[in-house]
């Protein structure tokens, strides 16, 4: 489906998540994120590249890689994406939900 988000037209699957993670930017994630009930800050936005750096090298994710990623544990990730990290943060991100998520 498609949507506009912070004045740009964007695809998106029925879930929310982008379908070109070019077309993502900062303020469109500021806009999922505040959907998502998230306030963005200076901490999560290495997450966020760090979750986009592993979808183009086509890591498969899982909260346990992102918890030894060196940038958060996994106490820190669940504090920053409450209720659904991974997947949260990978909406927030541009990225497709990873399949470890239900």
């Amino acid at each position: 489906m498609e949507t506009t988000i912070a004045g740009q037209n964007i695809n998106l699957n029925p879930e929310g998540y982008l379908l070109d993670l070019n077309q993502w930017n900062p303020e469109i994630a500021e806009h999922i994120a505040q959907e998502e009930g998230i306030e963005l800050g200076e901490e999560h936005w290495p997450v966020l590249k760090f979750l986009q750096e592993q979808h183009r090298q086509e890591v498969a994710l899982s909260i346990r890689k992102v918890g030894k990623s060196g940038i958060v544990n996994i106490k820190e990730f669940y504090a920053l994406f409450p209720g659904g990290p991974l997947k949260k943060a990978s909406r927030i991100a541009g990225i497709p939900k990873p399949a470890s998520c239900i």
